[in-house]
Protein backbone atom coordinates (compact mmCIF):
# COMPACT_ATOMS: atom_id res chain seq x y z
CA UNK A 1 0.00 0.00 0.00
CA UNK A 2 1.48 3.34 -0.89
CA UNK A 3 1.92 6.08 2.20
CA UNK A 4 3.34 9.37 1.67
CA UNK A 5 6.07 10.41 4.46
CA UNK A 6 7.44 13.69 4.38
CA UNK A 7 6.32 14.73 1.27
CA UNK A 8 7.79 11.42 -0.51
CA UNK A 9 5.30 8.47 -1.31
CA UNK A 10 6.22 4.95 -0.57
CA UNK A 11 5.42 1.08 -0.35
CA UNK A 12 4.35 -0.53 3.02
CA UNK A 13 2.76 -3.56 3.89
CA UNK A 14 -0.73 -4.02 4.54
CA UNK A 15 -1.39 -3.55 8.48
CA UNK A 16 1.57 -2.00 9.12
CA UNK A 17 1.44 0.20 12.21
CA UNK A 18 3.73 3.40 12.74
CA UNK A 19 6.29 1.69 14.49
CA UNK A 20 6.84 -0.76 12.15
CA UNK A 21 6.70 1.84 9.86
CA UNK A 22 9.45 3.77 12.23
CA UNK A 23 11.65 0.67 12.13
CA UNK A 24 11.83 0.46 8.38
CA UNK A 25 12.70 4.07 8.18
CA UNK A 26 15.40 3.51 11.12
CA UNK A 27 14.20 5.93 12.93
CA UNK A 28 14.13 5.91 16.52
CA UNK A 29 10.50 5.71 18.19
CA UNK A 30 11.81 7.47 21.56
CA UNK A 31 12.60 10.47 19.64
CA UNK A 32 9.61 11.62 17.11
CA UNK A 33 7.05 13.71 16.83
CA UNK A 34 4.47 12.27 14.32
CA UNK A 35 1.42 14.08 12.18
CA UNK A 36 -1.25 11.62 10.45
CA UNK A 37 -3.11 13.19 8.54
CA UNK A 38 -2.45 16.75 9.81
CA UNK A 39 -3.11 15.83 13.25
CA UNK A 40 -0.62 15.55 15.93
CA UNK A 41 -0.57 11.23 16.56
CA UNK A 42 0.24 10.98 20.42
CA UNK A 43 3.00 8.95 21.19
CA UNK A 44 1.15 6.24 23.01
CA UNK A 45 -0.80 5.04 19.94
CA UNK A 46 2.35 5.00 17.84
CA UNK A 47 1.96 1.19 18.89
CA UNK A 48 -1.48 0.19 17.89
CA UNK A 49 -2.09 3.21 14.79
CA UNK A 50 -2.13 0.94 11.44
CA UNK A 51 -2.08 3.04 8.76
CA UNK A 52 -4.42 3.01 5.92
CA UNK A 53 -3.71 3.96 2.07
CA UNK A 54 -2.91 7.14 0.79
CA UNK A 55 -2.36 8.24 4.48
CA UNK A 56 -0.15 11.43 5.22
CA UNK A 57 2.54 11.33 7.52
CA UNK A 58 5.13 13.99 8.51
CA UNK A 59 7.85 12.50 10.90
CA UNK A 60 10.09 14.87 13.07
CA UNK A 61 12.97 13.59 14.74
CA UNK A 62 14.41 15.53 18.03
CA UNK A 63 17.56 16.13 17.72
CA UNK A 64 19.85 17.38 21.20
CA UNK A 65 23.66 18.84 21.07
CA UNK A 66 25.25 22.17 22.26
Amino acid sequence: MNIVVNGNLIDVPQACTVVQLLGQLEIDNRHVAIELNREILPHEDHPSRCLAENDDLEIVTFVGGG
